[in-house]
C-alpha cells in the first residue's frame, strides 16, 4: 500500500480505503479499480490523493465501524469547513449546532472504545479534519467523565471553533518551514482575536471561554515550559487541551508523518500539571491504543504482540515476543527496563493486528491470569 498524490493516480489502480462524497454517500468501495471518469471525480472533491494497494496485495482488513468513522469523518468535514467560513465572513453561524449536536450523537454515548485512524490531510483541509477530530475526542472524554450535557456540547463546540484563527490565516503562514517565534506569535495572536467572534452567538461567552483557557495554557507551556499555576481552569477546557494535542502529535501531517500515540501518552503522563490526568484516563478509556493483536516496537529492538491490555497503565500491557515467542508482563518489576517504543502501522496509520497469532496464544494464557 501506499500513498499516491492526484497527479500520480493512473486507471487500473485499486483503492485501498472508500472515498465518500460530502454528503457522506460511498462513491466508490475499496479494492474498486481507477477510471478516468473515478479519478476526476475524486479530484472535484479535493483530496489530497488516495491510497493505493500494490497490484499483488490483498485487500487489508476493515470493520465496519472503521468505515462509518471514515464516512463519517468525510462527510463532516465538509460541513465544518464551509461553517467557519461562513464564521469568518459573516460572523454569523447556520449549522453548527447541528455539527455538534451531530458528533455528540453519534460519538458522546458510546458504551465502549473505537479505533481512532487518523487521515492525511491536505493544507485546504488541515484545520478543518483537526477540528473534527477534536471534536470527537471531546464528545467521547466528556462522556466517560459524565460531565453535563451542557458542558459536553459547550466542549465539542469550543473544539470546533478553536482554530478559527488558524482557518483565516495563509497557508504559506500555516504551514511555514522553519517557522520562528514572531511567527509562532503572530499565529497565537490571531487565534486569541477570531475568537472575539463568538461574542456574538448564544453560547459564545461560555465556548471562547473554554477556547482562551486552553490556548493560554498550551501557549504558556510553549513559551515557558510550564503553565501558569494557580489558575482554576474549566474541565471544558481541560478536555480542550487533551484532545487537542493527541490529534496535533498523532495525526499524518502533508507528508504523511506522524507522531506516535505511545509518544503522545508518555507526554501527557510526563506533564500533569498541563495534562489533567483524570482527563487523560478518560481519553484511554475512549480510544484503542495498545489493545489485543496490536503489534508494537520494545526497546529491546524487537517486535511484539500485544497479549492483554493493562487498565491501570496502558503502556505496560502483557506482550509475546516474535524472535523467542516469551510472554512478557511489562508491569513486573523484572521488566520496567523495557518499554514499548511504538505501535507497527500500515502505510496509511493503520495498527497492524495479528489477531491470527493472538487466538493461538490467548488460550495459553487468560487475562485474569498473573
Amino acid at each position: 500500500m501506499q500513498f499516491i498524490e492526484m497527479p500520480d493516480l493512473k486507471t487500473g489502480m485499486r483503492l485501498a480505503r472508500p472515498i465518500y462524497d460530502k454528503k457522506g454517500t460511498l462513491l466508490f468501495e475499496r479494492n474498486s479499480k481507477l477510471s478516468e471518469q473515478s479519478i476526476n471525480s475524486v479530484k472535484n472533491i479535493g483530496l489530497l490523493g488516495m491510497y493505493i494497494l500494490d497490484p499483488a496485495e490483498p485487500l487489508p482488513p476493515m470493520s465496519e465501524e472503521d468505515e462509518e468513522f471514515e464516512r463519517f469523518q468525510m462527510m463532516t468535514v465538509f460541513m465544518i469547513q464551509d461553517e467557519l467560513n461562513l464564521i469568518i465572513q459573516s460572523k454569523k453561524q447556520s449549522k453548527l449546532q447541528s455539527i455538534v449536536s451531530m458528533i455528540v450523537k453519534n460519538y458522546g454515548h458510546l458504551s465502549g472504545k473505537i479505533n481512532f485512524y487518523q487521515n492525511l490531510r491536505s493544507k485546504d483541509d488541515y484545520v478543518c479534519r483537526h477540528s473534527l477530530n477534536v471534536a470527537i475526542l471531546c464528545a467521547m472524554i466528556s462522556h466517560v467523565m459524565n460531565i453535563r450535557i451542557d458542558e459536553q456540547l459547550q466542549t465539542v463546540e469550543a473544539a470546533l471553533v478553536h482554530d478559527l484563527g488558524k482557518q483565516q490565516l495563509p497557508t504559506e503562514v500555516l504551514f511555514k518551514q522553519g517557522a520562528t517565534e514572531e511567527d509562532s506569535a503572530r499565529v497565537y495572536s490571531e487565534q486569541l482575536a477570531a475568537l472575539d467572534i463568538l461574542n456574538d452567538f448564544s453560547e459564545g461567552a461560555a465556548v471562547k471561554r473554554l477556547c482562551v483557557h486552553a490556548l493560554r495554557e498550551q501557549h504558556d507551556r510553549n513559551a515557558e515550559g510550564k503553565p501558569e499555576s494557580n489558575k482554576k481552569v474549566p474541565v471544558g477546557a481541560k478536555i480542550l487541551i487533551v484532545a487537542n494535542r493527541y490529534d496535533e502529535m498523532t495525526a499524518m501531517d502533508l507528508m504523511g508523518q506522524s507522531e506516535s500515540e505511545v509518544a503522545a501518552l508518555r507526554e501527557f503522563y510526563n506533564y500533569p500539571e498541563l495534562y489533567d490526568s483524570k482527563v487523560v484516563d478518560a481519553l484511554v478509556q475512549s480510544i484503542n491504543i495498545l489493545f489485543p493483536g496490536t503489534n508494537v516496537d520494545l526497546s529491546t529492538g524487537e517486535k511484539a504482540l500485544v497479549l492483554v491490555e493493562n487498565p491501570r497503565d496502558i503502556l505496560k500491557p502483557t506482550v509475546l515476543t516474535f524472535r523467542d515467542n516469551m510472554i512478557l508482563d511489562l508491569s513486573l518489576p523484572g521488566n520496567s527496563d523495557i518499554q514499548i517504543v511504538d505501535i507497527v502501522k500500515t502505510l496509511d496509520n493503520r495498527y497492524i493486528m495479528d489477531t491470527d497469532t493472538l487466538a493461538q496464544v490467548m488460550p495459553a494464557k487468560q487475562p485474569d491470569e498473573k
